[in-house]
């Protein structure tokens, strides 16, 4: 089946997908952070301050995930919608009338939780179950919406906060996502997409259904959950400080918020191939492989002072978003099946908002300590790289455990088996 028949044959679904993730920038920190000047200047906040109550903020919002984020277990998609989409858009309006430090942090609780947490656990839990053999295809095209997100909003945002301030930007945000995702939304997830008999096979057999409880006893977990939570951690550190950065560097904001049009680009086509790969190797095969392009982002960012470097930052960022972003959606239910999978990824996804939570409140107390940014960015580049290492010890030992002769992703037992013999094709 060629692509344009697949989100032809699939339009519905694919679109409610794609708007959960599009309006979910709305609680992103790339998004948040645009105003975090002049929150820092109406509230009288320090860099370090300001990211301490971003950090438990965030915190509380991942502390939440793992119990909220089972209703999608439990409820149709719609109604999650009716839930988590009028949540986030009554968080943007607070923000917009926020005057008060206790309202901020419950205002930013709010937007972490629905916004990067809920709308997106939403979309990729009910894309990965409506779709098996064209999950990874299905994945990219819903993540895609990020990537729009990412290239519409944060640049027309700085145009209207400029036009009418940072308050109002919000309060329009709010209006958006009232009178546009709620109805859209709602209406495109109304039903349920049912296998077709037109489906071609899965190549990738899920795993059976792992519980919660299995999940947590599972050492391979906690080895995956590192690489889950390393771009959180990272591109949310990042984007929280990048008006310091921007001042540190004596680069122009609106130069700089023009560079997300490149990592949407180069994200959007990273995550429509790397969708294909995952339907034709598995999504696992993948893995020791997906936290290279940010470690080498890092690099450029931390080492090179000159405004284009921003630029080269985000193609690289492109190429790393399209790899996690569309991979972490897709190899949970290879490991650990589908009927437990709304639980399980609330985990994951509160263990992704954690890591978001650690990076802007630690590296905010390190600025205020006087250690340089450039070197911190230098030093989570070298993160990178460790935990990649980390990951394709993890992907040997699931591929081994699954498919010791990986005849399941097409691939042979002695690209990541030199010692053991290629007849090997016993599926476990």
């Amino acid at each position: 089946m060629s692509y344009i028949s697949f989100v032809r044959d699939n339009s519905r679904w694919l679109a409610g997908g794609f708007l959960l993730t599009f309006f979910s920038t709305f609680g992103m920190t790339s998004f948040i952070a645009l105003s975090a000047g002049d929150i820092r200047r109406d509230y009288g906040l320090s860099h370090g301050e300001f990211g301490t109550l971003y950090m438990f903020a965030t915190l509380a919002s991942a502390l939440s995930l793992p119990r909220l984020g089972q209703i999608v277990d439990r409820y149709s998609a719609q109604k999650v919608v009716l839930l988590v989409v009028p949540m986030l858009a009554l968080a943007s309006a607070s923000m917009a009338l926020s005057q008060q430090l206790v309202v901020l942090f419950v205002t930013i609780y709010v937007l972490r939780l629905f916004g990067q947490g809920m709308m997106v656990h939403a979309a990729y839990t009910a894309t990965a179950r409506w779709f098996s053999a064209q999950r990874g295809r299905a994945l990219s095209t819903v993540i895609l919406g990020h990537n729009a997100g990412d290239a519409i909003i944060p640049m027309a945002f700085v145009l209207i906060a400029t036009s009418v301030g940072w308050r109002n930007g919000w309060l329009l945000a709010a209006v958006a996502l009232a009178l546009i995702a709620v109805p859209a939304i709602a209406l495109l997830v109304a039903a349920d997409r049912k296998p077709r008999s037109s489906d071609p096979a899965a190549r990738q057999i899920d795993a059976r259904d792992w519980t919660r409880a299995e999940v947590i006893r599972d050492p391979i977990f906690y080895f995956l959950l590192l690489g889950v939570m390393a771009p959180g951690l990272i591109v949310t550190t990042l984007f929280f400080h990048q008006v310091y950065l921007v001042e540190l560097r004596g680069w122009s904001l609106e130069v700089f918020a023009s560079s997300f049009l490149v990592t949407a680009v180069v994200n959007a086509a990273f995550t429509l191939v790397v969708g294909q790969l995952i339907d034709r190797f598995s999504g696992v095969s993948l893995l020791p492989f997906v936290l290279l392009p940010l470690g080498a982002a890092c690099l450029l960012l931390g080492l090179v002072d000159a405004q284009w470097s921003a630029f080269g930052f985000m193609a690289l960022l492109g190429i790393s978003n399209g790899l996690s972003t569309t991979l972490f959606g897709a190899i949970w239910p290879e490991v650990y099946g589908l009927r437990h999978l709304g639980s399980i990824r609330a985990l994951i996804v509160s263990a992704g908002v954690l890591a978001s939570a650690i990076g802007p409140g630690l590296t905010g107390y390190l600025i205020d300590a006087g250690v340089g940014y450039p070197g911190q960015i230098v030093a989570m580049g070298i993160y990178c790289f460790a935990i990649s290492f980390v990951l394709l010890l993890a992907s040997r030992r699931v591929r081994a455990k699954q498919c010791p002769g990986h005849a399941c992703c097409g691939l042979s037992a002695a690209s990541y088996f030199p010692e053991m013999p290629s007849t090997v094709s016993r599926r476990s």
